[in-house]
């Protein structure tokens, strides 16, 4: 997905995304609720966000329903 694309999903800036892909490490905004939207865009979109099981965080596609 192209960084304007998820801006527009996300209903954030593309300034914003483009800020956030830049920095190094855990990704941390001054607003929260930018972070919390980037992800609701990505996982309405199929990305699944799977939690630390002793291989690391890390995230995958969802299977296509059917």
């Amino acid at each position: 997905m192209e960084q304007k694309e998820l801006a527009e999903r996300a209903g954030v800036s593309l300034p914003s995304i483009k800020r956030l892909e830049q920095m190094e490490g855990a990704l941390t905004a001054t607003r929260v609720s930018t972070i919390e939207a980037i992800r609701a865009a990505l996982e309405k979109a199929g990305v699944r966000f799977i939690p630390e099981n002793g291989g690391g965080a890390g995230v995958r596609l969802a299977k296509p329903a059917g």
